[in-house]
C-alpha cells in the first residue's frame, strides 16, 4: 500500500436519494494507488449505489469525486471507462459467442484499412494475458469455452488493455472454487504490485483479511469508518458491519434452547450434503419441533443451505434423510411430495403471485400438490382461505383482495398459509420477517413458536442475531459458504454466535 502518493480516488459527501429512501448520507470513500481496498456492508448497506455512483450508472444528489487530485463529473459507464475506471462484476458483463481477443479488444480492434487485423489483435490479447495475468489459453476459441474465473480473469485483462487506473471487483470469488480464488489473488498482487488500485466487494470474511490492505464499512447508507486490515479485528469488523457493540450483546436475553425440550423424531439430517460453488458439505440434523436458526452474514451460504434441502438446487455430493430414510431430492415437488416446504426471502419474485387474490395465493400450492386435474373447488377454497385468515390474522380480512395491494407483513402471511396448508413436516423460513414492520415481525415469530410447540420442524433464516436466537433451539453458523459449529444451549448468547461469525 502506498499511502505516500496521496490517493488516486476521493469521494466525499456524497448523498444519493431514491423516491422515499436515503440510499447513501454524507459518505466518503478513499482508494490510494497499490492497494486492495474491501468495501464492507450488509444487505442494504448502500456498497452497490456507491459504486454505481462512482461508474456512472447514478448520478449523485450532492458531494464530490476526484480521480489523481482532480474533481470529476461522471455521468455514464463509458465516461467512467475514459477516466479510468473499471469494473468486473460478479456475473462476467462480456460477449460468450465472441473469442476472448474479441472480448478484451471490443470496439478498439486493431484495424488497416478498415478491416481487422486478426493476427496482431490474437498476438496482442494473447501477450496481455500471459505477461500481466500469466494465464496461458486459446485467445481465438469463443469465450462460453471457458470456465467462470478464467472468464473474468479475460474481463480484468480487458480493463487493463483500456489502462485502467482503479479496477472494481465486485464479488469476483462467489462462483469461484478454492483453487480459483487463489489464482485470482496471484493477479490482484501482481497487480498491486504494479501500481493498480483495486476496490474488492465480498461477503467472504476469511478473503478480506487474506488480500486486503484497508477495509471501508457502510450501513444503512452511511460511511462507519475506514481502519487499516492489519489493525481491524474480525469480531470488530462484524460488530461495525451490524450495529452493535461488542460489550453490549450479552446483555440481550437468551429465549430459547434445546435444555427444555425433549427431542424424538428425526425430521431431515444432511450428511456431508454439498453442492460446488455454493456450499461446502455440511452436517445438519433436524428433530421433530424443532427449530434450528441459521446465523451468518450475508453471502455465508444460508440460502444455498436452504435450497439445497428444498430441492430448488441439486446437490453433487452427501445423503439427504427424510423420517429416516435416504431421499434424492431433485426437484421442489419431491420436496413437498416429502412434506418439505420453502418460504424463499424474494417473496416478491419467488413468494406471492401478485396479479392473484388472497384466496388464490393460499390455495396454489396445495392445488399443484394435487395435480391441476383435482381442482379445489370454489366452495372449499373460500372455506381455506377463510380459515387461515383467520389463524394468522391477515389483513384486512378480505379472500378477494389482491394480494399485490396487501403490506409486507400481510404478503408474507399469505405465503405462510399457503405452505402451512399443505401440512409440511419441514418448514424452511428464509428471512420471513425482512421488510415488515415491528408488529408483523412478533407476529411470525410467535407463530413460528407455536407451530414448533405443535411438532412441525422449523428452518429459521434471519440477518437479525436477535431474532435468531429468539426463535431457535439450537443454530448452525455459517461462514464462507460452510457450517463452522452448530450450538445449543449455554452457547446460545449473542457473543458467543458472533464469535462463531467472525472466526478467526
Amino acid at each position: 500500500m502506498k499511502k505516500e502518493q496521496g490517493p488516486i480516488l476521493t469521494m466525499s459527501g456524497i448523498h444519493k436519494r431514491f423516491p422515499g429512501v436515503k440510499a447513501l448520507t454524507d459518505v466518503s470513500f478513499r482508494l490510494f494507488p497499490g492497494e486492495v481496498h474491501a468495501l464492507m456492508g450488509e444487505n442494504g448497506a448502500g456498497k452497490s449505489t456507491l459504486i454505481k455512483v462512482l461508474t456512472g450508472v447514478y448520478a449523485i444528489d450532492s458531494g464530490e469525486i476526484e480521480l489523481s487530485g482532480k474533481t470529476v463529473h461522471i455521468g455514464s459507464p463509458q465516461e467512467a471507462q475514459l477516466a479510468g475506471i473499471s469494473t468486473v462484476y460478479q456475473e462476467v458483463n462480456l460477449c460468450p459467442n465472441l473469442s476472448v481477443s474479441e472480448n478484451i479488444f471490443i470496439g478498439r480492434e486493431p484495424r488497416r484499412l478498415g478491416k481487422i487485423r486478426w493476427k496482431q489483435m490474437h498476438a496482442e490479447a494473447k501477450k496481455l494475458l500471459e505477461e500481466r495475468l500469466q494465464l496461458h489459453i486459446d485467445v481465438t476459441k469463443p469465450l462460453h469455452s471457458y470456465s467462470v474465473a478464467v472468464q473474468q480473469l479475460i474481463a480484468i485483462a480487458r480493463s487493463l488493455n483500456i489502462s485502467a487506473k482503479v479496477l472494481i471487483l465486485d464479488e469476483p470469488t462467489s462462483s469461484l472454487d478454492r483453487n480459483e480464488v487463489k489464482q485470482l489473488f496471484q493477479v490482484m498482487n501482481n497487480l498491486k504490485a504494479e501500481g493498480l488500485a483495486i476496490l474488492f466487494v465480498t461477503h467472504f470474511l476469511d478473503q478480506v483479511y487474506e488480500i486486503s490492505d484497508r477495509i471501508t464499512i457502510l450501513r444503512g447508507g452511511e460511511f462507519i469508518g475506514e481502519y487499516a486490515a492489519s489493525e481491524l479485528s474480525r469480531i470488530e469488523l462484524v460488530s461495525k458491519m451490524i450495529g452493535k457493540a461488542f460489550v453490549e450483546l450479552d446483555q440481550l436475553p437468551k429465549v430459547r434452547g434445546t435444555a427444555s425440550k425433549e427431542l424424538s423424531d428425526v425430521t431431515a439430517e444432511a450428511v456431508q450434503l454439498g453442492r460446488k460453488g455454493a456450499i461446502e458439505p455440511f452436517d445438519l440434523r433436524i428433530h421433530k419441533g424443532e427449530v434450528v436458526g441459521l446465523a451468518g452474514l450475508l453471502g455465508s451460504g444460508r440460502t444455498e443451505l436452504a435450497r439445497l434441502l428444498f430441492g430448488a438446487d441439486r446437490s453433487d455430493e452427501g445423503i439427504l434423510s427424510v423420517h429416516g430414510a435416504s431421499k434424492a431430492i431433485g426437484s421442489p415437488r419431491q420436496a413437498i411430495d416429502h412434506g418439505i416446504a420453502f418460504c424463499s426471502e424474494n417473496r416478491k419474485t419467488e413468494g406471492i403471485i401478485e396479479e392473484l387474490t388472497v384466496r388464490e395465493n393460499i390455495v396454489l400450492a396445495l392445488q399443484a400438490s394435487r395435480g391441476w386435474f383435482k381442482t379445489i373447488s370454489r366452495k372449499k377454497q373460500d372455506e381455506i382461505a377463510d380459515e387461515y385468515i383467520k389463524a394468522i390474522n391477515i389483513n384486512p380480512p378480505n379472500p378477494e383482495h389482491l394480494v399485490k395491494n396487501l403490506s409486507g407483513g400481510n404478503q408474507q402471511k399469505v405465503i405462510l398459509a399457503r405452505w402451512l396448508l399443505t401440512e409440511p413436516k419441514l418448514l424452511i423460513l428464509d428471512e420471513p420477517t425482512r421488510g415488515i414492520d415491528v408488529g408483523a415481525k412478533a407476529e411470525i415469530q410467535k407463530l413460528v413458536l407455536s407451530l414448533s410447540d405443535k411438532g412441525m420442524s422449523v428452518l429459521f433464516i434471519s440477518s437479525e442475531l436477535e431474532e435468531v436466537l429468539r426463535v431457535s433451539d439450537k443454530i448452525a453458523v455459517l461462514r464462507d459458504r460452510n457450517v463452522v459449529k452448530v450450538m445449543t444451549d449455554d452457547e446460545l448468547s449473542q457473543q458467543q454466535v458472533m464469535q462463531a461469525i467472525a472466526g478467526g
